[in-house]
């Protein structure tokens, strides 16, 4: 089983005449406060290797706690890595709140009870939510379900020496620690560490050495990088061996080069790095591929993709169909931000939730209806129809389809 390595951190949110402010802290003792804005921290944790993230937290009132799972919401927008959020559950909706935020665990104390109506809560999530969506926080540890439903344990360790005797108990998910949480913490150097000891992790150990391609007359290995989620291709570079071997080590994207002759890491000036998600070799293994999450553009001209020009382009070519979904998104969302008079989707937005809701469900009405018409072309009217719609309201509601997807994809 691969064991994780996972900063904690502890949230303090509290509303004074109406202002709303944050506090992070290392510990639940409190004595060692995080500076940064939360987003941003679990953004670095995130690009240092995390594996996840967890937090605690604590509100004073209800609307502090509300603007803390609108937090969540951004922070799982922000990060891949899944997001373990417990503290302030005192009611099944706390734990719903928090899932439907995105957050891949909600954390209930064991022995806790619903203050709405008594029963037990950490029997009453897992009836609702599933054993996977729950960790069990035992005081002395945080229980975690796997993929065999086995509970193991996450915990917390006071001294970086100890985490690799720990790790090599077959009851142990991960670790978890206040030194973790220091934000120039070097996740991806301590698995390779853990990894040369034999401690299963999540590392970044290449199956193929440099000396396995085939180079160029200058020793170099040509890169084609794509966004992980869209495939669009971003930008094309060379590697030499130290810059491969960088990329592998630190988790960002490293190159060569050939105008300075020097090391080129992504980002390093400009803050746009490059964060490795796939590296693979084509079938001659003269060329590699990245798949990449990118921070801001990855071009020297501030476009997103160095290809942003068009040569030739085929007036029937195929589209991803998430940029299609994206697309009309942002015809939605300037309507409602520019409105046009005459516009259908301008009228939804003046009419309100109400219509919107209506029209969604005439529209689900109208696919059950077309299902038992033989002809498959009505059926795809109707969805199509019904998307629009659902896209409305998702609009109204801040809802994206990085959202959807990424809850899909949990389940």
């Amino acid at each position: 089983m691969i064991k994780k390595i996972i900063p904690c951190l502890y949230i303090n949110v509290s509303e004074i005449k109406g202002d709303i402010s944050f506090k992070i802290y290392r510990d639940k003792d409190r004595t060692d406060e995080m500076p940064g804005e939360l987003i941003t921290v679990c953004e670095t944790f995130e690009q240092n290797g995390a594996d996840a993230v967890m937090l605690f937290c604590s509100a004073n009132t209800d609307e502090a706690h509300e603007r803390f799972i609108y937090c969540i919401r951004d922070i799982t927008r922000s990060i891949d890595i899944p997001l373990y959020v417990g503290g302030a559950v005192n009611r099944l909706e706390d734990v719903k709140k928090y899932l439907y935020a995105g957050a891949a665990k909600a954390i209930v104390k064991e022995n806790s009870f619903d203050k709405l109506n008594g029963d037990d809560l950490l029997i009453s999530s897992i009836e609702r939510f599933g054993d996977e969506k729950i960790a069990i926080d035992n005081e002395n540890s945080i229980l975690v379900s796997d993929k065999d439903n086995v509970k193991r344990e996450v915990i917390s360790v006071d001294d970086e020496k100890e985490m690799a005797s720990i790790m090599t108990s077959e009851l142990i998910y991960g670790v978890t620690g206040s030194f973790l949480a220091d934000e120039h913490f070097d996740f991806y150097e301590k698995k390779e560490e853990l990894s040369r000891m034999g401690i299963d992790v999540n590392s970044s150990i290449p199956n193929f050495t440099f000396d396995d391609f085939k180079l160029d007359q200058n020793g170099l290995i040509p890169v084609i990088v794509q966004d992980y989620k869209t495939d669009e291709v971003l930008m094309m570079a060379y590697m030499n061996r130290e810059a491969y071997e960088k990329t592998c080590s630190s988790g960002k994207m490293t190159y060569y080069s050939r105008s300075r002759k020097s090391l080129w890491i992504k980002g390093e000036t400009s803050g746009h790095f490059q964060f490795v998600k796939e590296l693979k070799v084509d079938c001659d293994q003269d060329t590699l591929l990245a798949k990449v999450k990118q921070i801001g553009a990855a071009c020297h001209t501030n476009n997103y993709s160095c290809f942003y020009r068009d040569v030739l382009e085929s007036r029937d070519m195929s589209t991803n169909p998430l940029k299609v979904f994206n697309k009309i998104m942002d015809t939605i969302r300037d309507r409602k931000n520019n409105p046009k008079e005459g516009s259908y989707t301008n009228y939804l937005f003046d009419k309100g939730i109400d219509k919107i809701l209506k029209k969604c469900g005439e529209e689900a009405t109208e696919i059950i209806i077309a299902a038992k018409n033989p002809n498959p072309e009505e059926i795809k009217y109707e969805i199509a129809d019904f998307l629009y719609h659902v896209m409305v309201l998702m609009e109204l509601k801040g809802v994206t389809w990085e959202d959807i997807i990424k809850e899909l994809d949990n389940r």
